[in-house]
């Protein structure tokens, strides 16, 4: 006999590590009291004692367990994917907003933002669902409803720790229309939720979201502000994540008046050590079941260029035209761009995503311990690539340990900052032979989740 819903739910993917913290469950008791705390690991939800059960559907669409992705690409797109990279798809195009304000406002190129305004201001929608660093606290982030251009480019920022979004789904006032943006567990769940008929869902007409690679647990930051010697008196008073001219860098100021500055490709040598099991575990880089999504124009070309550089990849009919609209009207400077070469720029990730995240998963259920399936087996899959996967994982491993993080506290990140980017290029240049081959012509073996 199969347990109820809510005791799958805590025993199987809370209990066991594997929580997303997208908010779907919460969403969807109908008694409203369950809420999403915040905890060492991220959003996790909490029951009321008088909780007796929650709808099949809590379990179906949860992406901590694994959505049958198979399934839902037949469900949302009609057929499975041509590129088993990108996703299904209508067209793919780097640009940014013509809007110089709203471009350098952004984490990139403003496209994700640009585009929600223009939606907004034009009707199609009421109010766009958004994260934003900030709430409640400085070093906190909440999904937010906003309802004015200036909301939204409040929330412009990149948000590097994990979120709970799909909460905001009984907070939407019916009959209006959303566009919300959100992370790829979040989409998959939100598809699932939609194709389902539950009526808040389908209030949210167009979804938006980054190409997401790999996020922070709120203890990096804690982490991060004691090697620079901030004392727990001296709070924080302003977080920015990707601050300052592309790619950005992270800026903290702290009540004494104290401003940290941090680039974005030194700040990355907390990755190993905070890494969220939520980036480790997810197959999904390029959000594919989002109508656009949108990540940093990683190449040569752009790199060289001032300002931020997007990728961006229509998936509806209705957001092909709404970008080829805003580029007509001169909103957005943009070009089409060969899908191909769009997936060269992040090589690296869509490795980690599409065969180190699947071998992870595998491992973690090798040892007895639970992991998310996704109804998807990559091919081809060389003993090689595991063996790489072996060495990343014996890193996380290592850096996750309370003494490692300990001692990352003592090292000034002059030192470790500069150390970590050095090695981290000279082991994408050894990795590479391994991590690309067969990466271009990569399939997937499809089966139906358990």
């Amino acid at each position: 006999m199969t347990p109820p819903t809510l005791t799958r739910l805590r025993r199987e993917v809370i209990e066991a590590g594997i929580c997303t913290g997208c908010g779907a469950c919460a969403a969807l008791d109908s008694t409203g009291s369950t809420r999403m705390d915040d905890t060492p690991f991220g959003p996790r939800p909490v029951f009321a004692p008088d909780t007796e059960n929650l709808p099949d559907l809590a379990w179906d669409a949860c992406p901590g367990k694994g959505i049958d992705y198979p399934a839902l690409y037949l469900r949302h797109y009609g057929r499975l994917p041509d590129n088993w990279l990108l996703g299904c798809f209508h067209q793919v195009r780097t640009g940014y907003s013509a809007d110089d304000a709203i471009r350098r406002g952004s984490a990139s190129g403003g496209i994700l933002s640009h585009t929600l305004v223009y939606l907004l201001e034009s009707g199609q929608i009421d109010a766009a669902i958004v994260v934003r660093q900030g709430l409640p606290e400085p070093r906190k982030a909440r999904v937010t409803i906003a309802r004015s251009r200036a909301e939204i480019l409040a929330a412009a920022q990149s948000v590097y720790i994990p979120v709970s979004v799909l909460d905001i789904l009984g907070r939407l006032m019916p009959g209006e229309r959303y566009a919300i943006v959100c992370l790829p567990e979040q989409a998959s769940a939100l598809r699932w939720l939609q194709h389902a008929g539950h009526p808040a869902a389908r209030q949210i007409q167009h979804l938006l979201g980054p190409y997401t690679g790999t996020a922070l647990y709120p203890a990096a930051i804690d982490c991060y502000l004691r090697s620079k010697g901030v004392r727990a008196d001296d709070p924080v008073t302003s977080l920015k994540w990707r601050a300052g001219e592309w790619p950005g860098y992270m800026e903290i100021q702290t009540a004494s008046g104290r401003i940290l500055r941090s680039k974005k490709v030194y700040y990355n040598f907390l990755i190993p050590f905070f890494i969220t099991q939520t980036s480790l575990q997810s197959m999904d880089f390029t959000n594919e079941f989002c109508d656009l999504s949108v990540g940093d124009a990683w190449s040569p070309r752009f790199e060289a260029l001032s300002g931020g550089h997007s990728v961006l990849t229509t998936r509806s009919a209705a957001m092909e035209q709404t970008i080829g609209e805003m580029a007509r009207k001169g909103l957005l400077k943009v070009e089409t761009e060969d899908p191909e070469q769009s997936l060269a720029m992040h090589g690296h990730m869509l490795d980690f995503k599409k065969r180190g995240g699947y071998i992870r998963n595998r491992i973690r259920r090798r040892m007895g311990m639970r992991a998310p399936d996704y109804g998807l087996r990559p091919q081809p899959l060389p003993a090689s690539r595991w063996a790489v996967e072996l060495v990343v994982g014996g890193l996380f491993l290592v850096g996750g340990t309370t003494l490692a993080r300990k001692a990352l506290e003592h090292i000034p990140e002059s030192v470790i900052g500069p150390v970590f980017n050095r090695l981290r290029l000279g082991w994408k240049r050894m990795s590479k032979p391994v991590k690309r081959k067969g990466l271009g012509q990569l399939s997937m073996a499809v089966r139906p989740c358990p």
